[in-house]
Parts: C-alpha cells; structure tokens; sequence
C-alpha cells in the first residue's frame, strides 16, 4: 500500500494510476480525509452482447409483425 499527499499525487498522477493497477493507493488530504483508488479492469464484452434464442419464428413472420404494426392492422 503506498499513500501520497494530495501534491504528490497531483504533480505524479499518471505514475499513481499505473502504481494503482497492482497495489492499493491512498491519497491524503490536508484535512485529514483519505481516498483510496481503485483499478477496474475494463469490461471485455459488449453490455449489448446478449445471447439468442431458440424459436420458430421465421424472418418472414418476423417482416409480416413489422408491416402489420406500420399500418395499424395488428391481430390479436
């Protein structure tokens, strides 16, 4: 664990970031608050990437909602 003053991490900010990926970094303040940073390993796969499903839906059912709900005619 290594802590530095409010100043030095300012004046070495990019030195503390990299220090930060493998050891827990404090930062002092004068009034005596303390902060610690944290390394978040950045996500590897999309929040979007979702897994599909199994259906009978075809493409053409799928084209035939899209053109029913366009002209107001949905079935129930």
């Amino acid at each position: 664990m290594k802590v530095y003053t409010y100043s030095e991490a300012r004046q070495k900010l990019s030195a503390v970031l990299d220090m930060a990926r493998s050891e827990k970094v404090i930062i002092k303040r004068r009034g005596g608050e303390t902060f610690t940073i944290l390394f978040k390993k950045p996500m590897k796969i999309s929040p979007f990437d979702v897994p599909g499903i199994k259906t009978s839906v075809t493409t053409n059912d799928i084209l035939d909602a899209i053109r029913d709900s366009r002209s107001g005619r949905a079935e129930p």
